[in-house]
């Protein structure tokens, strides 16, 4: 492999670690190893530290190629608890609000006395819910959020408690498939566009549902054609530049 020329490399990024976490031990490693001051490493698509799964990283003049893999579709793997929410739509914050979840079995649906039919029709409604958020929507970016407003990004002025005014953006949500429903929390599966923010989408599902809902969980598990099962974890990048760099051009 040719580092400085270019290379793109599939990880996984570990829980509680930021996007740059990863970026800043990768190239802390491959600098040493190759005995250069500076080389180039960017990450394709910012994943919050609470998140998993797949980060595409550049090096080199691979980096031109950041944008191209950001503009990819995306799928994600998200835990929601019902009936709860926080400021930032996930387990960053505290709950700040509780909703009921009982409606959730008879606004739609009729009232049904075996249990098991009940566990049934919530499942359905909301698997309906989930449907009307297929296709181009407008999605209103979560205040903590790397979303720049007049030069300052969105979480800085919200953790200084001032007053954050995000605009509704457009995107496209191409699949949601629900995996699990065990009330009050429910396990889905998005594919979706550039610039969609799983934990607003978290809210947004809460609203639908006339409750309210944050993010308890999220893997991010494909992006375009990368999967899960290509990427590599942190743990293993000394033995992967072991093998990739050869001896001599470490001398």
């Amino acid at each position: 492999m040719d580092f400085i020329a270019g290379e793109v490399l599939f990880f996984n990024k570990p829980l509680t670690w930021t996007s740059f976490d990863l970026v800043n031990k990768f190239r802390y490693k491959l600098s040493r190893k190759l005995k250069v001051k500076k080389i180039k490493v960017g990450h394709a698509g910012t994943l919050d530290p609470l998140a998993t799964g797949v980060m595409i990283v550049c090096t080199g003049k691979a980096t031109k190629r950041i944008d191209e893999f950001q503009f990819q579709t995306k799928e994600y793997i998200a835990t929601l608890k019902l009936g709860e929410t926080t400021p930032s739509f996930d387990l960053e914050k505290e709950v700040d609000a509780v909703y009921p979840t009982e409606h959730i079995t008879r606004e739609l649906v009729e009232e049904v006395s075996s249990a098991a039919s009940d566990v049934y029709k919530r499942q359905e409604l909301v698997e309906e819910v989930l449907k009307q958020f297929i296709g181009t929507i407008e999605q209103v970016p979560p205040v903590f959020s790397a979303c720049k407003i007049e030069g300052k990004r969105a979480y800085e002025l919200a953790r200084n408690g001032e007053e954050v005014p995000l605009k509704a953006k457009t995107l496209v949500i191409d699949e949601i498939e629900l995996l699990a429903c065990e009330l009050p929390v429910i396990k889905i599966r998005v594919v979706c566009s550039k610039g969609t923010y799983i934990r607003a989408l978290a809210r947004d599902i809460g609203v639908a549902l006339h409750s309210g809902a944050h993010l308890i969980a999220l893997e991010r598990t494909r992006v375009g054609d990368v999967t899960l099962d290509q990427c590599m974890n942190p743990e293993d990048i000394d033995a992967f530049l072991d093998r990739e760099i050869p001896a001599e051009e470490t001398k």
